[in-house]
C-alpha cells in the first residue's frame, strides 16, 4: 500500500506543488486580497475561498503531470523506465483516473472559489490537455503552451477581486517557463547549448520585465529587489554551469532550478503588493519543494 501511494505521488510531482500555489499567492496579492494585511484582517482566517482557489491550482497541476505520464508512456519506456507507468508500479488505466480527477477537482475547486476563475481554470485545464497529448511535440508551440498554463495560473489568483488591470504580469511566466521548457529538451541527450543561450536571454527579459510592471503598478515598493537577486542567482549558476559542461545531468539541474525559483518570481510579485512578510511567507514554499525535490522527481 505504501509502496503504491508513493507511486501516486511521484505522478504528482510533490516537489513542483508549492509552485503552483506560490502562483496563487503570488495572483491574490497583485489582485489587492492582501492589501490590509498589516491590520489583521487576513483573508485565510476568514474565508475558505482563497484556500480552494490554492487547492484548485494544486490539483490542477498535480492532474496535468500525471496525464503528461499517460500519453509519454511509450516513450519514457524507453528514456525513462523509472518512472510509475513504466515500472509497472501504476497502471495508465489507474493514473488515467487519477489525472482526470484531479484536473475536475481543480475546475470545481476554483468554481467554488470564484466563478470567473472557475472559467479561468476550464482554460487552464484545456491548455493542460493541450499541451499533454499535442503541443510538446512542437519545438516552438510546446514551450508556449506550457508557458501559458503557468500564466493563467497566475491570472487566476489576479482575477479572484474581478480586475484585470494587472494583467501584464501573466505574460512574465510565459516568458519564463518557455525558457526552461527550452531548456528540458536536452535532459535526456545533451547538447542543447542554442537553447540554453535563448533561455538565459529569456531570464533576463523577466527581470527587467519584474522591475518595469513594479515600477509602473507598485512604484511604493523596492523590497522586491532582493527576491529578483536571489532569483537571478538560481536561475543563471546552474544555467552557466549546463552551458559550460552540456551534459544531461546539468541540464536537468539547470530545469530544476528554474521550476523551484517559481517560488522566488511569486514572492518578487507579492511583496511589492503587500510587505516584506507576506514575501518570506511566500519564499517558505522553497525550503518545502527543495525538500521534496530531494524524494521525488522534478521533471
Amino acid at each position: 500500500m505504501a509502496q503504491k501511494l508513493k507511486a501516486y505521488l511521484q505522478l504528482c510531482r510533490p516537489a513542483n506543488l508549492p509552485t503552483a500555489a506560490a502562483d496563487i499567492l503570488a495572483g491574490l496579492a497583485i489582485s489587492g486580497v492582501f492589501y490590509q494585511l498589516g491590520s489583521w484582517q487576513f483573508p485565510f482566517l476568514y474565508s475558505w475561498r482563497p484556500i480552494l482557489l490554492v487547492l484548485s491550482s494544486i490539483f490542477l497541476y498535480a492532474g496535468g503531470v500525471t496525464l503528461n505520464d499517460v500519453f509519454d508512456a511509450d516513450l519514457d519506456a524507453v528514456e525513462r523506465p523509472e518512472r510509475p507507468i513504466p515500472r509497472g508500479s501504476v497502471s495508465i488505466k489507474q493514473a488515467q483516473i487519477l489525472g482526470y480527477s484531479l484536473l475536475s477537482l481543480g475546475v470545481i475547486s476554483a468554481f467554488l472559489a470564484q466563478s470567473v476563475c472557475g472559467i479561468v481554470a476550464i482554460a487552464l485545464a484545456t491548455a493542460i490537455l493541450s499541451y499533454d497529448k499535442y503541443a510538446k511535440h512542437h519545438p516552438f508551440i510546446g514551450p508556449l503552451n506550457m508557458g501559458v498554463c503557468r500564466g493563467l495560473n497566475l491570472l487566476m489568483g489576479i482575477l479572484y477581486l474581478n480586475t484585470l488591470e494587472h494583467w501584464p504580469y501573466t505574460l512574465i511566466p510565459v516568458a519564463f517557463i518557455f525558457a526552461i521548457t527550452m531548456i528540458s529538451r536536452g535532459e535526456v541527450h545533451g547538447n542543447n547549448k542554442t537553447n540554453i543561450v535563448i533561455a538565459a536571454g529569456l531570464y533576463a527579459l523577466v527581470v527587467s520585465a519584474i522591475v518595469g510592471l513594479h515600477y509602473t503598478f507598485a512604484k511604493y515598493s523596492w523590497w522586491y529587489l532582493i527576491f529578483v537577486i536571489l532569483f537571478a542567482i538560481m536561475v543563471y549558476l546552474p544555467l552557466l554551469k549546463a552551458y559550460k559542461i552540456n551534459s544531461p545531468e546539468n541540464i536537468k539541474k539547470a530545469v530544476k532550478s528554474g521550476v523551484i525559483a517559481i517560488i522566488i518570481l511569486d514572492a518578487a510579485f507579492a511583496v511589492a503588493y503587500t510587505n516584506i512578510i507576506f514575501g518570506l511567507l511566500v519564499l517558505l514554499l522553497l525550503p518545502l519543494s527543495i525538500f521534496l525535490a530531494k524524494r521525488f522527481a522534478v521533471t
